[in-house]
């Protein structure tokens, strides 16, 4: 039982357990107030968001396409300097087939040439071996 001259009593009890309590509390005060004195509604707001939202794919669309442009343009360098080089390749390759074809050419001409040569020194060294022949039964005969 409690004694009559006993005044009243206050208990206070601290939270040792940090400073959560006071943030979240902080926070929805913050909300409270922002949402008080924001200078547009939640529909503005929202709107205003949508657009920023559009014009940044927009943005984004642009430098997609610009990008895909360059690297289309880089491709058709690309390729026409490949064409250039295959050209160059190929003509390259018909001069060697003629100058290969024109040295053949001119290989044969000097081998018939030199067997003509050859057949006339064959035929002529006959003619020498023949008459010798011929000669020398003349002599013998003359003897």
């Amino acid at each position: 039982m409690r004694n009559q001259d006993e005044g009243p009593y206050i208990v206070v009890e601290r939270d040792s357990g940090g400073a959560l309590g006071p943030f979240v509390l902080g926070a929805l005060v913050g909300a409270g107030l922002a949402l008080l004195f924001a200078p547009k509604s939640g529909a503005e707001t929202q709107e205003e968001l949508k657009e920023h939202a559009r014009r940044l794919r927009e943005i984004a669309e642009e430098r997609v396409r610009e990008a895909q442009q360059q690297l289309e343009e880089r491709l058709d360098e690309a390729r026409e300097g490949v064409q250039d080089r295959l050209e160059s390749v190929k003509e390259a390759v018909d001069a060697g087939v003629q100058a290969a074809a024109q040295a053949r050419e001119e290989l044969e001409e000097k081998l018939e040439t030199s067997k003509s040569a050859y057949r006339a020194g064959v035929d002529a060294a006959r003619e020498v071996v023949a008459a010798g022949v011929e000669g020398d039964g003349a002599e013998e005969g003359a003897d």
